[in-house]
């Protein structure tokens, strides 16, 4: 998500943003430019990560701005309060995005908030396709058939046996591409026509590089205007989305060396 940094801090400077939940810890990356932002703004950062790693938890020990909570998103979300912004980027599946957005959505309304959700991984390979850190934690009627070997590839909704894009065995992928209740913009797309039937109408951009960003927010912000503005020249953009492709098949091509399939 750190790529995106420049955007992400410019659109909380226009939606005045100065306490921040991040799901899924990015030590070096995003957190230390989101601990930053809290800092200037007299803010703070709620970094919840239930297995961040120790260097991490070093470095929040020396941020006094920062915080850790070490549960699953689901859990930790019902207890922060007053949050201005959330940056989701934990486990890339249906069911934990979707119920971590219905979560945040709940926060909001209570503490009387807008609603501002920045999510990693909306498009290839987490769009349409469950992937799993720890799939014990997702039940069972939710979680779809999966392999923690299996590589994906654009264009193919099956796996591949030791190659493309793949975990080794630190998270797996759903066996097929597609379908309901499948993958990251799935849910994304979910919650927002839920949200828009019971009469909350929400905004999102899309931003189609470096596996997708998604900016998700209340179309009635009193800063929704100023954020669209400085969204729409990036939304779904023909040229950004062709350079992720030809970034893509790079990048899989020099898996496919590694994997010893191009000789």
């Amino acid at each position: 998500m750190s790529e995106f940094s420049d955007i992400i801090v410019k659109a909380m400077d226009i939606a005045n943003v100065s306490r921040i939940a991040e799901i899924g810890a990015e030590y070096g990356g995003m957190t230390s430019v989101l601990a930053n932002h809290a800092a200037a703004n007299e803010g703070h950062l709620f970094s919840v990560d239930p297995t961040p790693k120790q260097e991490f938890l070093d470095w929040v020990n020396a941020q006094k701005q920062v915080t850790h909570i070490a549960k699953p998103s689901l859990e930790a979300i019902p207890e922060l309060k007053h949050i201005d912004a959330w940056l989701i980027d934990g486990d890339h599946n249906w069911y934990t995005v979707y119920h971590e957005l219905k979560a945040i959505k709940a926060t909001c309304e209570r503490d009387d908030k807008p609603l501002l959700a920045i999510l990693h991984d909306v498009c290839w390979p987490s769009a349409n396709r469950d992937m799993y850190y720890a799939p014990d934690r997702i039940p069972e009627e939710y979680r779809h058939d999966y392999c923690m070997d299996g590589g994906a590839k654009p264009g193919r909704s099956g796996l591949l046996r030791e190659q493309g894009f793949r975990g080794m065995g630190q998270f797996g992928w759903a066996l097929h591409e597609g379908g309901e209740r499948n993958g990251v913009k799935c849910a994304v797309v979910d919650f927002i026509d839920e949200a828009e039937a019971s009469g909350r109408p929400l905004a999102y951009a899309e931003i189609p590089a470096v596996f997708g960003l998604g900016i998700m927010f209340d179309a009635n912000a009193p800063w929704a205007s100023p954020l669209s503005d400085l969204l729409i020249p990036y939304h779904d953009n023909p040229l950004i989305a062709k350079l992720e492709q030809n970034r893509l098949a790079n990048y899989l091509t020099v898996l496919d060396w590694q994997d010893g399939a191009i000789v």
